[in-house]
């Protein structure tokens, strides 16, 4: 094992097992009967909770906190999964709680990555290739597919299952207890078995400081996407002339439009040939 050279040096527990080739850094801490694979590093300030087991290939950021018997780093649960090496990436001031499971990339030099302050409550699981963005929020027991991606903001509610190759997007909610098997797409409200949009996520969007005339254009395209009597082209035709230009409207519509190259909903579901 490798430490820094400061003087604000690791705590380890003694009951803790970690193979030499891991590094900490200065700062980290690591509770009772923790386990710490090969080629792991810990970041500054991070906090190991007793029980944790943290497996190979496994890289966390600084001021991260993973609570008790989290399993991070695991081999996928793919059957494509040939033992090839792969990684899980965790970034900065993470707080990943109770008995919550990540897995490595399946795939060569692959990755599931999972960036800065975000909150993992207990149980969740994060599958292979998932890519997760800042700032996040998943609620107990959400269970990410493989080839998930979150972006930015967004918050998934107890219970809630995300199919394979769905994408959230940015400021997105989906509500308690809820099956995603289509995109979600950004500042959209979403809820149900299989989950729909009901709404823009009015709270989220003024808790993040996106002025009124931004909100208003988000809403005029929400109506005419969701509750008009038009297609998506047709409505993506109508947002182009009648909502005001608009950053948050643009990145919606690109959104929107990328679905329609994807497969069954999901963009990042290439077709079948």
């Amino acid at each position: 094992m490798t430490t820094s050279s400061h003087n604000d040096v690791p705590f380890i527990h003694p009951t803790a097992v970690i193979d030499p080739s891991a590094e900490l850094a200065e700062g980290a801490q690591v509770g009772a009967y923790a386990v710490i694979g090969p080629a792991c590093t810990v970041g500054a300030g991070t906090v190991i909770g007793p029980q944790v087991v943290i497996e190979e290939f496994t890289h966390i950021g600084r001021d991260c906190q993973i609570r008790a018997g989290a399993v991070l780093g695991g081999p996928p649960q793919d059957l494509k999964f040939k033992g090839e090496r792969s990684y899980l990436r965790i970034g900065d001031r993470n707080l990943i709680r109770e008995f919550v499971t990540m897995h490595r990339g399946t795939g060569e030099e692959s990755e599931t990555v999972l960036g800065d302050d975000n909150l993992i409550m207990s149980y969740s699981h994060l599958g292979h290739n998932c890519r997760v963005g800042n700032h996040t929020m998943l609620a107990n027991n959400v269970q990410l597919g493989g080839h998930v991606t979150v972006e930015d903001g967004a918050i998934l509610g107890g219970l809630v299952g995300i199919h394979q190759f769905v994408h959230i997007g940015k400021m997105a909610i989906v509500g308690f207890h809820s099956k995603a098997v289509q995109d979600i797409p950004p500042f959209m409200l979403a809820d149900g078995s299989p989950a729909s949009v009901l709404d823009i996520n009015v709270r989220g969007l003024r808790r993040a400081g996106i002025p009124p005339a931004s909100r208003a254009a988000l809403r005029h395209a929400y109506k005419l996407l969701y509750r008009s009597n038009l297609n998506v082209s047709q409505a993506l035709e109508a947002i182009e002339e009648e909502v005001e230009p608009d950053e948050e409207v643009e990145y919606l519509v690109a959104f929107i439009q990328r679905i329609k190259g994807g497969s069954a909903g999901r963009q990042d579901d290439r077709p079948r040939r």
